[in-house]
């Protein structure tokens, strides 16, 4: 934890040195401000999304649990993601939570890792498919090559990662074990569901593409507050890469890594450093407003709680 405190500490150190404050601000115009708030809206409307593609992870795990219920931990989650300084993530608590509802931790641990994985599916789809429909966007030299390496790196971790799980002789073997093995036996069975389900599958693929293209759309349209002229194809196929990147275990919130990931990234289209710098930290704190958004649910879950034990 100390190593990615640090690390996030010297990216940022560095990359502040390119930065001017009028870059931070947006001006006064209310164009700007309008541009912020729909960012942050379009923010929101993509954590109901987030909710969903889990509703509809749980239906082809034959669990049922309310919207309102999921999107309740769904927010606790973030909360506690971004700004409780716990080694408790916001996934244990959402797997907490859920358990508590349905009854089945194992199944719980399953559709929390189930969703995660289709968003690692749908990040790089949707940058490839940008540069495939995009060619111009495959000449821009290191951040085409970065935005390959992340998407195609991605898919073959996740190829084989799917394949060991939903193997019998990997994750099978697990289905009947006592411990905390049986985590892995219950990610296989749900592989199995989702193979023989392909229609409900779909239906969390659509859900995931649905949510990633709200958070570009959100980035594209923090990026026109802060008066940065990028069109909306160079926002589709970076931004996955971005988000990719930022999840690496090198840094605290993915800290420095976004901000480096989008310099790279927006340079050879005539950003300055400064500029990308900026996006990044815009991006970071509208996801921390929306976060907040967890804080009562993140209450009342704890209350209730320590009511019923």
């Amino acid at each position: 934890m100390m190593l990615r405190l640090l690390t996030s500490a010297v990216m940022l150190a560095v990359l502040l040195t390119r930065i001017h404050v009028h870059d931070l601000f947006p001006s006064h115009r209310p164009a700007a401000l309008l541009w912020l708030a729909g960012a942050l809206v379009v923010t929101v409307a993509g954590i109901v999304l987030s909710a969903v593609r889990w509703q509809y992870v749980l239906r082809v795990l034959e669990l049922q649990s309310s919207l309102s219920t999921l999107l309740s931990h769904y927010l606790a989650g973030m909360f506690v993601g971004n700004f409780l300084p716990s080694t408790i993530g916001g996934d244990v608590v959402r797997v907490s939570r859920l358990s508590a509802n349905v009854g089945e931790t194992s199944a719980s641990f399953a559709s929390v890792v189930l969703e995660r994985l289709t968003g690692w599916l749908v990040l790089p789809m949707i940058t490839l498919f940008a540069l495939a429909t995009h060619p111009t966007l495959l000449h821009l030299g290191s951040a085409t090559r970065l935005a390959l390496t992340l998407s195609l790196g991605t898919l073959v971790l996740l190829v084989a990662l799917v394949a060991v799980t939903a193997s019998e002789s990997g994750g099978g073997r697990f289905r009947e074990h006592p411990g905390w093995l049986r985590f892995a036996g219950a990610v296989h069975l749900g592989l199995i569901r989702f193979r023989q389900r392909p229609l409900a599958s779909g239906s969390v693929l659509l859900a995931g593409f649905a949510y990633q293209l709200a958070v570009v759309l959100a980035t594209w349209m923090a990026a026109h507050a802060l008066g940065i002229s990028v069109g909306w194809a160079a926002i589709l196929a970076f931004m996955p890469a971005v988000a990719i990147a930022q999840v690496l275990p090198i840094s605290v919130g993915g800290l420095g890594v976004r901000e480096a990931a989008f310099v790279v990234f927006l340079h050879p289209l005539g950003v300055a450093s400064g500029q990308a710098v900026a996006l990044g930290l815009a991006v970071y704190a509208i996801n921390l407003t929306a976060s907040l958004l967890g804080a009562p649910a993140f209450a009342l879950g704890s209350r209730a709680v320590r009511v019923a034990s």
